[in-house]
């Protein structure tokens, strides 16, 4: 079940096959973890991609937080 507050997340099988997205766009949150990682701006992005919004990135960002939080750890080896 999906987590009420992020609801800008959409997954839908016949778009970027089922990766978590943006509302409806194909702009999946991937891509805008990506764009972060390599140094652009939260400025550039909405810049380059003006049907994005700064919730839209912030709300990317809760989701891999919330999926990280789900991470499953497996103990080192002796």
């Amino acid at each position: 079940m999906m987590n009420p507050s992020l609801s800008r997340i959409s997954h839908d099988p016949a778009r970027r096959g089922g990766r978590a997205c943006v509302r409806d766009l194909r702009i999946s949150v991937g891509d805008v973890l990506g764009w972060l990682a390599s140094g652009m701006t939260i400025d550039q992005i909405l810049s380059d991609y003006p049907e994005l919004s700064i919730d839209d990135i912030r709300e990317c960002l809760a989701y891999a937080a919330s999926r990280e939080a789900h991470e499953v750890r497996i103990p080192a080896l002796a």
